[in-house]
């Protein structure tokens, strides 16, 4: 009875096979099909290889994630033709594929040994992965892990809309990205203890170049940073303690979830750099060479133990690394390991360390006694001479016993050649691949710097003065009449501008000066010779007595502009230096008593050393003077400097007003008359006023442009 029950079974599933690939075939009519899939080595790369019966009119969107590691391509309107959903391959760093179908199309999801990222090409009907190598398990993998989370699509910059952050229900960080559409690239990595993001052809709104302070939020995240990088976004993301990420995407909208990482406290954690599959163990009084034997059959690694190792351990491991329950043991028992390929030695650490000694004093024995080889090096950038200078001169390995070391080794030897700029190394074959290195290393263009300046140097000057002459005359006494004016008693009295004047009045002699006047205070500006003259006479029907009185104004308003544009291009950390300007000569007295001649300058001067940083932006060092001829002084010429010495960060082909100088002087004067200048209304027959003021600036301007930007391809 049992026996036609599994008869009846297995005539069950083979019908419902028979009908599902039926139905399969029918769907493949209308849609595409996965028709296979395989893995393959190309070129040093890892290459997984789907086969369509429909060529693809586009890239499938796809994810991937670290843990586990795992990448996921959506193909749309396509069915499973291969007629199972796991397909193993094993090979390299990837260990297996499935493919899903649901509501019209497939997921092909990609098992990884380690997270990396990839690249996909059409290829005809078929769709090519090229996965990215990863460091081997001996080697300690890098820091920064890429995932082309979306292929970049866009061909010109768009801006992001919004960034927001909200903490989700089971504690998460929940970063809100808003992409202007859904073709925006999308580059993940974790670097360090955070997450870096860059979102490519991109560009970030003023309003959005902040940094968010989330750390009240009570999640892993605590700050968010987004800064504009050429044509992508960085976003940075750092947290807190043990979290791991996910990421997606729903249309135009990027969300990025940090989530505390949860731990089983049952299970002991695996400590730093342990990887390896797990293990448990729980023995009693077991001998260490069973016990090492139990690792070599659980790994599958030769394991060769040295005759000092012997002894016994009780231990109880439950879901350890192997890698790490190993060390664990060797701790314990005071060993250590030597591994040379897929043998592991295991011996006492003093063991261990004189036969590391013996064979480092072998090696270098060897070393000395090496035949040298001669090597020539073509350099395109540096200079032969300072190349050679790094390679032979001593510097301190720091110590009290101040022993000095050089990259080459106690024999080698270099020469430099600078007509073809060429040198020649000559040492053991192994330091000749440490010069070449180096060399690959030093010799690389360097970017240059074109650094301009402008010195703007504005002055207005404004001017009014107000004067007047006043003056009279008596002429009776030189045309005959009496002069001056009867007191009495025949007694006169007669007035003049001066005594010679007064005299000549009064017929005593001499001739009326009537050009003198008792009121000489004409209009005058520092800025202005000439101005302009009213004058009006009161006389007399003889015209032999004269009241002249002379005003005076004039106004004066100048503006001026200065422009000095020094520009020069330097390469990068290179000082450069451009000045022009005049020397002015004086004298100098020697100590024996001689007199020379020596001379300082009035130039007009830029030094300047530039940095790039590794962001594109520019630290100058500056010095800028903008010195005149000033007056002339008994010890000689006087010199009027502007300086400006100072540092500054400005971004590539930014501008900014690194200093100032700013003056006003301002002059009111009045002269006068004594008394007659202070009644009212007629005083200003005795006076004059000047109002005078002058404003001058200095604005010193900075613009810095990188012009080349390339590497050294040798």
């Amino acid at each position: 009875m049992k026996q036609k029950n599994m008869a009846m079974m297995g005539a069950f599933r083979r019908a419902v096979a028979v009908a599902a690939a039926a139905l399969v075939s029918t769907a493949a009519l209308a849609q595409g099909t996965i028709q296979a899939v395989t893995g393959s080595i190309l070129g040093g790369a890892e290459v997984l290889r789907i086969d369509l019966s429909e060529p693809l009119t586009a890239l499938p969107h796809g994810f991937a994630t670290q843990s586990p590691a795992r990448i996921a391509l959506d193909f749309p309107d396509t069915l499973n033709a291969l007629g199972s959903s796991l397909v193993n391959i094993n090979q390299g760093n990837l260990k297996s594929a499935n493919v899903v179908q649901a509501q019209g199309r497939s997921r092909v999801v990609l098992n990884l040994k380690q997270a990396t990222s990839y690249r996909a090409e059409l290829q005809g009907k078929s769709l090519l992965l090229i996965l990215e190598p990863v460091a081997n398990s001996g080697t300690v993998a890098p820091a920064v892990q890429k995932t082309t989370f979306a292929e970049d699509q866009n061909t010109t910059t768009l801006p992001i809309k919004d960034v927001d952050f909200r903490r989700g229900a089971d504690g998460a960080g929940r970063i809100i990205i808003k992409l202007p559409n859904n073709q925006v690239g999308v580059d993940l990595r974790q670097q360090g203890k955070g997450l870096s993001i860059d979102f490519l052809h991109s560009s970030l709104p003023e309003g959005l170049r902040r940094r968010l302070d989330v750390a009240d939020f009570g999640t892993p995240v605590q700050l968010i940073s987004a800064a504009q990088q050429g044509d992508r976004v960085r976003m940075t993301i750092e947290s807190n303690g043990e979290w791991e990420h996910s990421a997606y995407q729903s249309d135009n909208q990027f969300v990025v979830e940090v989530r505390q990482k949860k731990v089983d406290l049952s299970k002991l954690s695996p400590g730093p750099g342990y990887s390896n599959e797990k293990l448990s163990l729980n023995f009693q009084n077991i001998d260490l060479r069973a016990l090492l034997g139990v690792f070599a059959d659980f790994t599958n690694i030769n394991i060769v133990t040295s005759d000092t190792v012997n002894g016994s351990m009780t231990l109880r491991l439950k879901d350890v690394p192997w890698d790490q329950a190993l060390q664990i043991i060797m701790e314990a028992k005071g060993l250590g390991q030597r591994k040379t390929g897929n043998v592991l030695w295991i011996a006492p650490k003093d063991e261990i360390d004189e036969r590391t000694k013996k064979d480092y004093e072998a090696a270098l024995a060897i070393q000395k006694l090496e035949p040298l080889r001669t090597q020539a090096f073509q350099l395109n950038y540096a200079k032969a001479d300072a190349i050679v200078d790094q390679l032979t001169k001593s510097a301190s390995s720091g110590g009290s016993g101040g022993s000095s070391t050089r990259f080459l080794s106690e024999r080698g030897s270099a020469i430099s050649e600078p007509r073809t700029n060429q040198i020649f190394v000559s040492d053991t074959p192994g330091k000749l691949e440490e010069v070449r290195q180096l060399i690959a290393s030093l010799d690389v263009a360097v970017r240059q710097v074109l650094i301009e300046a402008r010195i703007v140097e504005a002055r207005d000057t404004f001017g009014r003065s107000l004067g007047v002459r006043l003056g009279g005359s008596d002429l009776r006494a030189n045309r005959g009449g009496d002069g001056g004016y009867s007191l009495g008693n025949n007694n006169r009295v007669a007035f003049g501008s001066s005594y010679a004047n007064a005299v000549a009045s009064s017929g005593a002699g001499g001739n009326v000066d009537t050009s003198s006047s008792f009121v000489n205070l004409p209009a005058s500006l520092s800025s202005a010779a000439s101005f302009g003259n009213f004058a009006l006479s009161i006389f007399n029907s003889a015209a032999n007595r004269y009241l002249n009185l002379e005003l005076s104004a004039m106004e004066a308003d100048g503006q001026g502009k200065v422009v000095s544009s020094p520009r020069l291009i330097t390469a990068d950390q290179v000082k450069a230096l451009i000045e022009q300007g005049t020397e002015y000569p004086y004298s100098v007295t020697a100590p024996n008593g001689a007199t020379t001649i020596a001379f300082k300058k009035a130039v007009l001067k830029l030094e300047v050393t530039p940095q790039i940083t590794p962001e594109g932006n520019i630290i100058l060092d500056l010095d800028v003077n903008k010195d005149s001829r000033g007056e002339t002084t008994l010890q000689g010429v006087a010199i009027d400097t502007k300086h400006i010495k100072t540092q500054v960060l400005i971004e590539n082909g930014g501008t900014v007003v690194i200093g100032g100088i700013f003056e006003m002087e301002e002059t009111n004067q009045e002269n006068k008359i004594p008394f007659f200048g202070d009644v009212p209304v007629v005083g200003n027959l005795f006076k004059s006023k000047t109002k005078e003021s002058a404003k001058r600036e200095m604005l010193v301007f900075i613009t810095p442009k990188i012009i080349t930007e390339r590497t050294a391809q040798r």
